[in-house]
């Protein structure tokens, strides 16, 4: 059952156009339908806009993203994705059928938890050189443990034949996946899903190359 709340300000995400947590959360909120502003963090740029201390206020983690939504701060987007599912009306971002739903978290955390934080910005500065072979190495590791499990678990989409946390986690690591060349082919399950989801519109406004601080050459 969703709450009742008074909403007086539209959320604002503090995030960055190639993010893939950031991204997470703008596809939950298209899926909801919740109209919200974006302050970018350019994780680049003067050494990284997240290392701030005005920043480290919003995330002490000095990472993206950060939601600021209903007079609190939230900044992991699992965790916002949850808080929106519970809240907002639209549709549900976590099954009502609690196997479907452990399942749900199952994949979101093994891609959450046990693949993209190893090919983060800030891992991957710090490996250097072989930094690439890095991100491939532990995508491959990861997608590897998941092709099985979601040959189990999907239908249309990951769980079954709603849209899910799980897909929402699903489409930013194949983009990422896709940028350090690996090969997406090799696991069939996940290329089909990806592929899927890519032609939904939630996905499609919410691509990296269409953010307001995507760069001019980067821009679809």
């Amino acid at each position: 059952m969703h709450l009742s709340f008074v909403f007086l300000a539209k959320p604002v995400l503090h995030g960055y156009f190639r993010s893939s947590c950031s991204w997470r959360v703008r596809i939950a909120f298209a899926l909801k339908g919740i109209e919200y502003d974006q302050v970018p963090v350019n994780l680049i740029k003067d050494g990284g806009q997240q290392l701030t201390e005005q920043y480290k206020k919003l995330n002490p983690m000095l990472q993206v993203p950060a939601v600021e939504i209903d007079g609190i701060t939230l900044c992991q987007s699992l965790a916002v994705i949850q808080y929106v599912d519970e809240t907002r009306p639209g549709p549900r971002l976590l099954p009502a059928d609690p196997k479907k739903r452990a399942q749900v978290r199952m994949i979101s955390d093994v891609i959450a938890s046990g693949i993209q934080p190893l090919q983060n910005l800030h891992v991957i500065q710090k490996i250097g050189a072989e930094k690439v072979q890095w991100a491939q190495h532990f995508i491959d590791r990861g997608f590897q443990a998941l092709e099985p499990i979601l040959k189990q678990t999907a239908g249309k989409y990951c769980v079954g034949d709603e849209i899910s946390m799980a897909d929402i986690c699903l489409v930013p690591q194949v983009y990422n996946a896709e940028r350090f060349k690996v090969d997406v082919g090799q696991y069939p399950t996940i290329n089909r899903l990806n592929q899927t989801l890519l032609e939904i519109e939630a996905f499609k406004v919410t691509n990296p190359s269409c953010q307001p601080d995507t760069p001019a050459d980067l821009r679809a």
